[in-house]
């Protein structure tokens, strides 16, 4: 069987650079491999397994690493079907029928990892091809994955090349691999934006996350626990609520979404960062997900409309209250400086000079918005002595050396030119005096 004879994971193959290495593995003896295309098609390919791993922090076999990423990355039925066996019991399993083509394909991939390339170079005059095998590079940093995933990866890789010769043994690694973590985009990465393009919403990984935890947020130990309590029972399956997180500015709502985004991921939880201008996007992100065996937040950071934006007539309709049931997979985290999510002015007021003739309709038309979050969780501004504590902490943390009285001093004099007191003011504060060190 041949590159292009794969059926199940017929999809890996789309993939240029595996396809040319499966074209090196299965060339037929005797052929000639002096040419010079061919040379140069083998030093592409080492070049673009250097590229791939300086990107993704592996090291080790280059080539099965790499057969292995396009593996877990692959959604077709098998994976999908894997993947969804996540928190099913020890009686779910997958379909006779589907495991019998999975492991026709896996015969053909793995004699791919048995592919020796030492020897492969040194029979074709190629040896450039021996460093694919044990490959070091100074640093692992991946630009792609989290170390957690990458490192899953790898150790997968390993564990592939050391069953090559049992191919049922491999495609129960494999199996493994995607009920625990998941497959492709969504089940190996922990955040993701929405791009509009000429098909729809495009679901994108956002790659480089900050890794906050709760515990770095100082304060609010109310607040984090009902942010806690809500997403546990989410992921729990129990009865959770929509949630909007709104106060003053600087306090730590965005950082809190994005610390359970990093404490939950483990458990099947993913994050989806929606602008206000794209909520007539949601319909189509919802449809992508709904299906998919995570947990799925949509977060809308900083959502507020002028009384002049209509949209969130729309948004209301489909975070509650349309004929489509949101699925049970997917919530709506929003942030907000305000409570009340669409702007008020007096002229909502009462008023026998106004023309409209329903205004407490009109008011309540503006508040529904904020009714659709079943949660409402509060992040007020630090008083003196609460703010006095966070940079104090926060300097801690940081390992400044400057006394108390000094840090206090300072602190006083940063928040009256930077925005009042607030953990982000404390934070800028922190990081200027680090710079005075």
């Amino acid at each position: 069987m041949k590159a292009d004879e794969l059926i199940v994971f017929r999809n890996i193959t789309a993939s240029h650079l595996l396809y040319d290495m499966a074209l090196c593995t299965e060339i037929v003896p005797g052929a000639d491999v002096t040419g010079g295309d061919f040379r140069e098609g083998v030093s592409g390919c080492v070049h673009d397994l250097i590229e791939f791993a300086a990107a993704h922090g592996f090291t080790g076999n280059l080539f099965h690493v790499y057969l292995t990423e396009r593996l877990v990355s692959d959604e077709n039925a098998f994976s999908i079907a894997c993947e969804n066996l996540r928190g099913k019991g020890e009686g779910a399993e997958i379909s006779p029928s589907l495991l019998d083509a999975a492991l026709k394909d896996m015969e053909q991939i793995a004699a791919w990892y048995r592919f020796d390339f030492c020897v492969f170079g040194e029979k074709t005059g190629l040896p450039a091809l021996s460093m694919i095998r044990e490959y070091r590079q100074e640093t692992e940093v991946s630009l792609i994955y989290s170390h957690r995933v990458r490192d899953a990866i790898a150790a997968l890789s390993l564990e592939m090349a050391a069953a090559a010769e049992e191919p049922r043994r491999m495609l129960s690694l494999l199996q493994g691999f995607f009920t625990q973590w998941g497959v492709g985009a969504l089940g190996l990465h922990k955040a993701f934006r929405v791009e509009e393009g000429e098909q729809g919403a495009g679901i994108v990984p956002v790659r480089n996350i900050r890794h906050v935890q709760l515990k770095d947020l100082v304060g609010y130990e109310d607040a984090k626990q009902a942010l806690v309590e809500n997403t546990e029972a989410f992921l729990q399956g129990k009865g959770a609520n929509n949630c909007l997180l709104y106060g003053d500015a600087g306090t730590g709502k965005s950082t809190s979404i994005m610390a359970i985004t990093n404490m939950y991921f483990p458990q099947g939880l993913r994050v989806i960062e929606l602008y206000k201008h794209q909520a007539k996007l949601l319909h189509d992100v919802i449809d992508q997900i709904k299906n998919r065996n995570y947990r799925f937040i949509v977060y809308m950071d900083d959502l507020s409309f002028e009384d002049f934006e209509t949209d969130y007539k729309y948004l209301k309709a489909v975070i509650e209250g349309g004929l489509e049931m949101r699925p049970e997979n997917v919530l709506i985290y929003a942030t907000s400086n305000r409570r009340h999510l669409v702007r008020e002015s007096f002229r909502d007021k009462p008023d026998i000079m106004d023309d409209d003739l329903h205004r407490g309709d009109t008011v309540q038309e503006k508040l529904s918005l904020a009714y659709r979050f079943g949660r409402m969780i509060y992040f007020g501004s630090p008083s003196k002595a609460q703010f006095q504590d966070i940079v104090l902490e926060l300097a801690d943390r940081a390992g400044l050396t400057q006394d108390r009285d000094f840090l206090l001093s300072e602190a006083a004099r940063f928040e009256m030119r930077h925005g009042g007191k607030s953990g982000r003011t404390a934070a800028q504060l922190v990081e200027y005096l680090k710079g005075l060190q």
